[in-house]
């Protein structure tokens, strides 16, 4: 039997980039509301993350009998400035609702939800996919967060599993798209898209592990829907929603009808894995939470709606105009809030431009190679980095030579530069090591006035090898260019 990653790859190269029009893709997204202090309904902590399994819980949050629910008004505002941000429609009266389904990291044995009356509905979200798409949000509402349970192995080879109800009665938002999505990789460009959007809006930390888990529903045109469960990372979502796909399709074309059912994702294998059929809207047997009366939101809206902060695509608009950058360089460096703070602080003391090339490319490139944020790097040093850049007195070699020394070693720019040697030399130096390059490589000047451009290049790098890369480029050009 072939592995599975070699028919995955076969399949796909069967597999026209015009075929996936048929896909249909809506995302079910839950988002961890995890810089409050405390739970949806108790007053846990939210910072389980480091704590011993079980420990922060509480007669509420464990579903002890006679332990009431008592809702968190923090929670409430916070998912009202999330579904303003996704331009939706808020409610003026929410409910909360009883979930009935057994599952072991379910300690009550039904989940606090949202059924009629949510928290908003009809929003929209615009990425950038071959030009600018607009993905309808169906609705946003609020619930709590189950247990985890933790396998011992693969969920369908486990010998046993472990339930931490740590991060049980979490505040969660769960945002729900319409089926508007066609491709694996716009999934992919909603979900960075919406993250974005979360951290400006400061009410989740995405580094923390389950703060962002993503439920895709898939089908094929006129097919059964498959819902994919709680994938964890986003290159997971296109990678199980592309498996998916490719599965389907092999299905079809075998003839063979594809079920309705929830799936679940192997990180490891990188395949879905049947779980159950899938459960209908009736299953759940919702009806209204009796310990939980309806709130009347509408009066906090307006309020909420003036304290929020600028959010990206406006942050991303206001630097092309204000700073005079390109589209480009406005749209990476809004792509983290962090990054965007940084820039305008570098973008205040040193040219905007230069800023905005050399944090979008240069900074932001060597960080993403080493996996790390743009909180491992000083502005201040950036400062002084592009200022003597500026000021003639190191090469871009030079400068890239101290970003990737900071990162890796530490230290000063200044001092970095004085102990690497990395001051530019003066012209004189500079052109008596074009003459040396010169006479040392005949074949190379010959090839050059035979008109062979690829020599110049060659003699370029002869000098700046000499000079230890602290010439600068466009000098050397221009004085071998003088001299043959």
């Amino acid at each position: 039997m072939k592995p599975q990653s070699y028919e995955l790859h076969m399949l796909l190269s069967e597999t026209p980039g015009d075929e996936m029009k048929d896909v249909i893709i809506g995302l079910e997204v839950h988002v961890q509301l995890n810089k409050l202090r405390s739970k949806l309904f108790c007053s846990c902590s939210t910072q389980y993350h480091d704590s011993e399994p079980n420990m922060c819980t509480c007669p509420v949050c464990l579903g002890l009998p006679g332990a009431l629910p008592v809702i968190n008004e923090k929670a409430v505002d916070s998912a009202i400035k999330v579904a303003l941000a996704l331009n939706c429609n808020i409610e003026e009266q929410i409910m909360f609702y009883r979930k009935n389904y057994y599952y072991p990291d379910l300690v009550k044995g039904f989940q606090i939800s949202q059924y009629d009356y949510p928290i908003a509905m009809d929003g929209k979200i615009s990425i950038e996919a071959d030009g600018e798409r607009e993905i309808r949000i169906k609705r946003v509402h609020m619930e709590e967060d189950p247990g985890r349970l933790i396998h011992v192995g693969t969920i369908d080879r486990s010998r046993y599993s472990l339930i931490d109800y740590n991060r049980s009665g979490v505040a969660l938002l769960e945002v729900v798209t319409e089926p508007d999505l066609r491709t694996p990789k716009e999934a992919r460009l909603f979900l960075n898209k919406l993250r974005n959007i979360l951290e400006y809006l400061d009410v989740f930390d995405g580094s923390l592990e389950g703060s962002l888990r993503v439920d895709a529903n898939i089908s094929l045109a006129g097919g059964a829907r498959a819902e994919i469960k709680n994938i964890s990372s986003y290159k997971g979502v296109e990678k199980a929603l592309l498996f998916e796909t490719v599965r389907q399709k092999n299905l079809v074309r075998r003839g063979i009808r594809v079920a309705q059912e929830t799936r679940h994702y192997d990180e490891v294998r990188g395949i879905t894995i049947s779980l159950r059929t899938k459960e209908e809207e009736k299953d759940y047997r919702y009806f209204p939470e009796p310990d939980l009366v309806p709130l009347r939101i509408g009066d906090r809206v307006d309020d909420i709606k003036r304290a929020l902060p600028e959010l990206p695509d406006a942050k991303r608009q206001r630097l092309v105009k204000q700073y005079d950058i390109s589209d480009h360089h406005a749209k990476v460096l809004t792509s983290e809030l962090k990054l965007a703070n940084f820039f305008e602080r570098v973008a205040t003391k040193v040219d905007a431009n230069l800023s905005a090339t050399w944090i979008a490319d240069v900074l932001k490139g060597e960080l993403n190679y080493r996996g790390i944020g743009i909180d491992a790097f000083s502005p201040e040093h950036m400062i002084q980095i592009l200022q003597m850049l500026k000021n003639d007195k190191i090469t871009e070699k030079g400068a890239v030579q101290v970003i990737r020394t900071i990162l890796d070693e530490g230290g000063a720019p200044p001092e970095i530069v004085k102990r690497k040697g990395l001051l530019k030399i003066e012209e004189s130096i500079i052109t008596r090591a074009v003459a040396e390059v010169i006479k040392e490589n005949p074949a190379a000047v010959k090839d050059y006035h035979d008109g062979k451009n690829e020599a110049l290049h060659f003699l370029m790098g002869q000098v700046m090898k000499k000079t230890h890369g602290r010439a600068d480029p466009s000098m050397v050009s221009k004085l071998l260019k003088e001299k043959l």
